[in-house]
């Protein structure tokens, strides 16, 4: 299927096919207003095309039904688009943010989560899994062509700890060395690295003003309005190196979205973000500090490799006392390699500035 998710990218499909077969047999149309383009598809043939989520009148529905093409109607009653062909930006989650976070689109959607959740609505349950592929397609395509570096850690790290302008570091220099830095996209380490990679084209010593600014709002905790504008204020006007990934859940509502990704991918079940969040760090993935999120997300990637035979992504922890200690991961990790493939590719280290070599190993 050939994917039409902008007017011109129609417009160039139909003048294709108006100078070939006539057909839209391979169209894959989702979420356009069509209103102003009805009249382009007359006299096209709509057997084998599927329109997803489309604006568009009755009459040319009905059209394109009868003439063999799958309309799928928008969802009614959701505060999301179900058929959405791009991933969010932070504004686009943050829009009304001055009225407060509640007023914000990703603070109603959190709210419509949580109602949903105890309905076992079937429409319900149809808009979260169709906006989840949606995203998830979307997602594959802004990482097809880029080496994902991804970096998990908690969080609960707050910006004036010097191990957020660690992490913030780590961040622009995965970028600078042109990987894209994928996180879970909420406050913490998470924040810290994505504001890092988004950075990645500014002087060190930029990132380090920003992240004094920063500092004044150390936590998103029973403030977020606050600490998402102080956010946004801190890199007005600095250019985006397009090198930072989200990838977030409403499941976690208490995670307010960070506003240094370049992109977000959000999504409603945790398990599947999860799931793809680990997918797309091929080019290797960094575990700072964190609690039960990070540990998860470690055993998740372990097996993962456990049984990826030589097709690993390297695996990078930071913090000895952390995962020796705190949370004694690392033993059972190197035990659980044993002398498999990924034994090689996985270190613990406790200096970040040893990490992106790791990675690029």
């Amino acid at each position: 299927m050939s994917e039409i998710e902008s007017l011109a990218e129609l417009d160039r499909a139909v003048a294709r096919a108006r100078a070939g077969s006539g057909s839209m047999s391979t169209w894959e149309v989702q979420g356009l207003d069509l209103t102003s383009r009805e009249d382009a598809l007359d006299g096209l043939e709509p057997r084998g095309a599927l329109f997803l989520g489309c604006t568009i009148s009755d009459e040319t529905a009905d059209r394109l039904r009868d003439g063999g093409a799958l309309v799928f109607p928008d969802v009614p009653d959701v505060p999301f688009d179900p058929w959405r062909a791009h991933l969010y930006t932070p504004r686009e989650l943050y829009a009304d943010l001055d009225h407060g976070y509640q007023s914000t689109l990703d603070a109603r959607i959190h709210a419509w989560s949580r109602r949903a959740r105890g309905r076992h609505d079937l429409s319900d349950l149809l808009a979260k899994a169709l906006h989840d592929r949606s995203v998830e397609d979307a997602l594959e395509e802004m990482v097809t062509g880029r080496h994902v570096v991804g970096v998990m850690g908690g969080h609960a790290l707050e910006r004036d700890d010097t191990a957020y302008a660690h992490a913030a570091r780590l961040g622009q220099e995965l970028a600078r060395r042109g990987h894209t830095v994928a996180t879970g996209g909420g406050p913490g380490a998470m924040e810290a690295a994505n504001l890092g990679a988004r950075l990645a084209d500014e002087p060190r010593a930029r990132l380090d003003r920003v992240i004094a600014t920063l500092a004044t709002v150390p936590s998103f905790e029973s403030q977020v309005t606050t600490w998402a504008r102080t956010g946004f204020e801190a890199v007005e006007g600095l250019p985006d190196s397009g090198r930072s990934l989200g990838i977030p859940t409403w499941f976690y509502g208490h995670e307010p979205p960070n506003p240094f990704c370049s992109a977000i991918a959000k999504y409603f079940r945790n398990a599947l973000r999860e799931e793809v969040l680990l997918q797309v760090g091929r080019a290797g993935i960094v575990f700072l500090p964190g609690a039960a999120g990070t540990v998860q997300e470690i055993f998740a990637a372990v097996c993962a490799n456990y049984y990826a035979g030589d097709d690993v992504a390297p695996m990078v922890f930071v913090g000895e006392r952390h995962w020796n200690d705190v949370l004694p991961v690392w033993p059972l990790v190197r035990a659980m390699a044993g002398d498999r493939p990924f034994a090689t590719t996985t270190s613990l280290v406790d200096d970040v500035a040893e990490v992106p070599d790791l990675i690029d190993r």
